[in-house]
C-alpha cells in the first residue's frame, strides 16, 4: 500500500516527572523522570509492526536501546512545549525508516488515571477496599460508550496500528464523533462472532464475573486467534499490571448503563458508561 506509515499516539507531561517521587510502582519507563507517557511501549508496538511488515530499515531505526534513544531524541527535539504543558504527539516512521512528529496541546491528566494501581469496580458492586497509598483513577472524565452500527472485518490494518484506518473514520463517523475533544468513543464489532474488538481509539475494560476484561489479541498476528483489535500500550501494561484479564466478550452482553473503563497512550485510564442506542 502506497504512503503507508506506522504511527503510535504518546502523552508528553511535565507532571509524568513527580512519578518517581510520588510512590507509584511498575511504572516502568516512568519509573525515571521522563515526561512521556510508557515511550518504551510505544517503541515496541512500532518495532512489532515494522518487523510485520518487513521493513528493515524502520526495523534498524527502531530496536534496541539506539532506538529507544532516537524516540526520545526525537520528542525531546520536536515537543519543547511539554517544558510548560501537557502536549500530544503522534510519532509516525515510514518505510525507509524516517521519523516525524505531528504535535498539538492536550488536556491535563490526572496521574492516578495514568499509572493507577488498579481499576474501580462499578458503582454498587462490592469489592475489596482500596489499601492506602494505592492509585485509584478519577471517574470524574466520563465518556459516553456506544457501539458501532456495523461490523468489521479484522486484519493486519487492525491488529497493528498504521495510517490506514478507514474502518476506524467510518465507525467514528457512523456513531457522530466529530471531533477528537467529545467525550464519546465507539467500540467495533468484530464481523466473524459479533465480539467486541476495541474502541476506535481506545482499549476497552468490561467488568465480567468480578473482574476487569479486555477483549483478547494474540502476540502474534494470526487472523485465526484473538478478536482482531491491536495491543495498544496502556492495554499491555493494564495485563501486565494485573488489572484486567483477556475475554470474549459479545457484544449482546453489553447492558446499556453500564460501567466500563477505556485506555489510551494520550489520555490514560478514562471512566465510561455503554450507551445502546
Amino acid at each position: 500500500m502506497d504512503n503507508l506509515q506506522l504511527f503510535t499516539t504518546i502523552r508528553c507531561d511535565p507532571e509524568l516527572l513527580k512519578v518517581p517521587d510520588q510512590g507509584f510502582a511498575h511504572v516502568g519507563w516512568n519509573q525515571k523522570p521522563s515526561p512521556f507517557y510508557m515511550l518504551d511501549l510505544h517503541r515496541d508496538r512500532m518495532l512489532k509492526a515494522a518487523i510485520h511488515w518487513g521493513w528493515d530499515a524502520a526495523v534498524k531505526t527502531l530496536e534496541g536501546e539506539a532506538g529507544l534513544q532516537a524516540l526520545e531524541t526525537l520528542l525531546r527535539t520536536n515537543v519543547t512545549e511539554v517544558a510548560d504543558t501537557p502536549q500530544r504527539a503522534k510519532i509516525l516512521i515510514d518505510q525507509d525508516g524516517t521519523l516525524s512528529v505531528l504535535k498539538g496541546a492536550t488536556g491535563p491528566v490526572h496521574l492516578n488515571n495514568l499509572l493507577p494501581s488498579h481499576l474501580p469496580a462499578p458503582s454498587g458492586v462490592s469489592a475489596e477496599d482500596s489499601s492506602e497509598g494505592e492509585k485509584v483513577p478519577m471517574r470524574n472524565c466520563e465518556f459516553e460508550i456506544l457501539t458501532d452500527k456495523q461490523s468489521t472485518t479484522k486484519s493486519e490494518y487492525t491488529h497493528f496500528k498504521t495510517t490506514h484506518r478507514p474502518m476506524y473514520d467510518d465507525a467514528r463517523h457512523r456513531a457522530t464523533i466529530l471531533n477528537a475533544t467529545d467525550k464519546r468513543e465507539v467500540l467495533l464489532i468484530n464481523k466473524d462472532d459479533g465480539s467486541i474488538m476495541e474502541g476506535s481509539i481506545t482499549t476497552p475494560y468490561f467488568w465480567r464475573n468480578g473482574r476487569w476484561v479486555t477483549p483478547p489479541v494474540p502476540a502474534e498476528f494470526n487472523l485465526s486467534q484473538g478478536s482482531g483489535g491491536n495491543n495498544g500500550t496502556t492495554r499491555r501494561w493494564s495485563l501486565e499490571q494485573g488489572l484486567a484479564v483477556e475475554e470474549v466478550v459479545p457484544s449482546e452482553s453489553l447492558v446499556d448503563g453500564e460501567e466500563c473503563w477505556i485506555s489510551n497512550g494520550l489520555k490514560g485510564f478514562v471512566h465510561g458508561k455503554v450507551k445502546l442506542i
